[in-house]
């Protein structure tokens, strides 16, 4: 089988480096997190100490990365991929970047005789873990259909979207629907609940008509009635705060640079934002659901029991 540098085993890279190594892949992976390492190491991944050690003699690298400056300084860096990287070697991308991130890379690789697809997911830790998750690439069409049967044994569905930016430009579309869809699901729970409602009744409601998502189905903002939900943990991050306005800004500043107008999307940045600023980056999204409660508080969140921030 193959060996694939990874670079990144945060919460998404760790677990679909473990899925390539039961599929016989060998994993050489590098992180600065030396905790993150560890638990790589434990399930299989080779730690090595530098990124030019995991990607000399690869047959494919791949970047699990959380924002663009990231992204470029590890591909683009004195000590980078870019620098080490040979023309047999397939590199992917699966981080959520900009688009001129995304073409950056494409550009660079192209002027080095490198085969480069942006290769973002959909699915989060849960399909991460599952091997479910999906990937949306984009590329010139040999180097798609190599990283389609690379990512085959971490995924769920592969979906060619086309030339190089596609996929990221599909993520990015992607995750701008997914937040709107969690700033409406918290405002018609929060009004379900306030209007005398079961909250599991309300969700049988909703998970079968017309107000169905999948937001709804996998992260229902109130406790005990889904299982996979944040709300059950005290909003512990399935997909962080952090994170999710990172996406939602990438996105709604594509819209500011093709001229589309996005209202909503704006909407839920800046209530991201606003957790952001009271120190709740690292909690999960789906905590703006307390800005629809009356008084602020909202059921399945103790402040007193995070020790996410202080």
């Amino acid at each position: 089988m193959t060996t694939i540098a990874w670079i990144g085993l945060g919460h998404m890279g760790a677990p679909m480096t473990a899925h390539l190594i039961a599929a016989g892949h060998t994993v050489r992976g590098v992180d600065p997190n030396p905790d993150a390492a560890a638990a790589a190491a434990a399930h299989g991944v080779e730690v090595v100490a530098s990124i030019a050690e995991a990607v000399t003699g690869a047959d494919a690298v791949v970047t699990s990365l959380p924002k663009p400056e990231h992204v470029r300084a590890v591909f683009g860096g004195p000590d980078g991929v870019f620098a080490h990287a040979t023309a047999d070697m397939l590199l992917l991308d699966t981080s959520t970047v900009d688009v001129e991130t995304s073409r950056w890379c494409h550009d660079e690789a192209a002027a080095r005789g490198l085969a480069f697809v942006d290769s973002p997911i959909s699915g989060g830790t849960a399909g991460a873990e599952a091997g479910t998750l999906t990937f949306m690439l984009g590329g010139q069409p040999d180097a798609v259909e190599r990283a389609a049967a690379l990512v085959d044994p971490m995924a769920g569905n592969v979906i060619r979207c086309g030339g190089d930016g596609t996929g990221i430009a599909a993520k990015l579309a992607n995750n701008l629907i997914l937040l709107i869809n969690v700033m409406a699901m918290s405002e018609g729970a929060q009004l379900a609940e306030q209007l005398g409602l079961d909250p599991k009744v309300f969700w049988d409601v909703a998970s079968v008509s017309s107000g169905s998502s999948w937001a709804l189905k996998t992260w229902y903002p109130v406790p005990g009635v889904v299982d996979t939900a944040a709300s059950n943990r005290n909003f512990d991050a399935t997909f962080s705060v952090g994170l999710a306005h990172k996406d939602g800004g990438l996105a709604v500043a594509a819209g500011e640079t093709t001229g589309i107008h996005l209202p909503a999307g704006t909407l839920a940045v800046a209530q991201l934002q606003q957790l952001v600023d009271e120190g709740l980056a690292d909690k999960d999204c789906t905590l703006v659901a307390r800005f629809n409660t009356p008084d602020g508080t909202l059921r399945g969140y103790e402040p007193a029991l995070d020790t996410a921030h202080v």
